[in-house]
């Protein structure tokens, strides 16, 4: 049975200038502002200063996906461009996988002037490798879910190669201006590792090797998860109850050996959103191995606001998920999630956030609240009136409930 939780969406918005929206990233990554909010009480930083602020013995979680480059344009034999957004692969649910093909591979996707496509209508780009002209050809073949086949004559190029090489930065939709070749390393983290992200984990932008260095010294754990970014993080809510938002699915990867890294931690910090929804998903994923060893990992939009009865501690949950991975002889646990985090969610992994400054009315938005309850407007007023920089190149904030 599903606890009513009354959510209006109106009590968690606030007018954002166009002004304050970040076109750019700051010139150097740690230049960036950083509000630091511990129970409310508010102090203004730069980022640089972060290594001084977060406790000995934490440990922080990072988000390690790639964003591939996912705007694409193709041609008609008219000449007429149509863009592609590459959104995930539309039968196979690895997306490491699906990019390393060499073969004919289907994305959904999110396609511009979709009314001048025709369903099973070709389009073509050509891609240079090693001076040989590559065609690369995309073939709409199913219009209503925004299905496109690609294929290729050559198979020793995977479609990783094709999009690298012929593909843009997918900049928020907010972000009005066309990606330049600096966004390439700019609209990424300088730990990212594993493609498949859409979308940049934003708060670990502010990130550099030089602050990375300087926890390790200071005895901080650094551990990495993936979720892969979809679009559907700029998705606004628009349905009347909060609770009915279509919330979107994303793929996890979490290495054992970080599970019992989190058993051991006592202070985690989630660095973004996709760390902390992993990891919150994570515990939940325990929760259902206790009650069936054969649950499969993913988490659905409301699983958290079940009556849950005698819910197991953080270590309980986590012990759980290791067992289940020491039996299926897997040193990766894999699973999706669609869990949605809004105020009144009870937090069980996370005891620190660091993020930027999230839309009005989103889904971030409703996170940020859950976490720090009453205190997000006070944080996002100070913001708005000491000239913080907002979304996805925008400055961060550290936040301890």
């Amino acid at each position: 049975m599903q606890k009513t939780i009354q959510i209006d969406l109106k009590d968690f918005s606030y007018e954002l200038p166009e002004e304050k929206i970040a076109f750019e990233g700051t010139l150097k990554r740690d230049l960036s502002k950083l509000l630091y909010s511990n129970n409310g009480k508010i102090e203004d930083y730069m980022f640089k200063d972060i290594t001084s602020l977060i406790p000995d013995k934490s440990t922080l979680v990072f988000n390690n996906t790639k964003v591939i480059p996912a705007r694409i344009h193709l041609h008609k034999n008219t000449g007429a461009s149509i863009e592609i957004f590459l959104l995930k692969p539309a039968y196979k649910n690895d997306i490491a996988l699906a990019l390393e093909t060499t073969s004919d591979i289907a994305w959904e996707c999110i396609i511009g002037n979709l009314k001048k496509w025709k369903e099973g209508e070709v389009l073509y780009a050509h891609v240079e490798f090693d001076s040989n002209i590559i065609e690369l050809s995309a073939t709409l073949i199913n219009k209503e879910d925004r299905i496109v086949e690609f294929s290729w004559q050559n198979n020793l190029i995977s479609f990783a190669q094709i999009i690298q090489t012929l593909g843009n930065t997918p900049l928020p939709p907010y972000i009005k201006r066309a990606a330049k070749e600096t966004d390439k390393e700019r609209y990424q983290t300088v730990y990212s590792l594993i493609e498949g992200a859409v979308a940049a984990p934003t708060a670990g932008l502010h990130f550099t090797n030089e602050i990375l260095s300087k926890l390790e010294d200071k005895k901080v754990k650094q551990e990495h998860i993936t979720l892969h970014v979809g679009a559907g993080t700029f998705m606004p809510i628009k349905s009347e109850s909060v609770q009915e938002h279509s919330m979107h699915n994303e793929t996890m990867q979490i290495p054992v050996k970080v599970i019992e890294s989190l058993v051991k931690s006592e202070n985690i910090i989630a660095v973004g959103t996709t760390s902390m929804r992993t990891l919150e998903s994570l515990y939940w994923f325990g929760v259902k191995l206790i009650d069936n060893p054969d649950a499969s990992f993913f988490i659905e939009k409301l699983y958290p606001y079940q009556d849950h009865s005698n819910l197991p501690t953080k270590n309980e949950a986590l012990k759980a998920v290791i067992l289940h991975a020491k039996k299926a002889n897997i040193n990766i646990v894999s699973g999706s999630t669609e869990i949605f985090i809004f105020p009144g969610y009870k937090f069980k992994v996370c005891d620190g956030l660091i993020t930027n400054f999230h839309q009005p009315g989103s889904t971030l938005i409703l996170l940020v609240a859950a976490f720090v309850k009453q205190h997000w407007r006070n944080i996002y007023n100070h913001a708005l009136q000491n000239n913080y920089r907002f979304l996805s190149f925008g400055d961060s904030s550290f936040l301890i409930p």
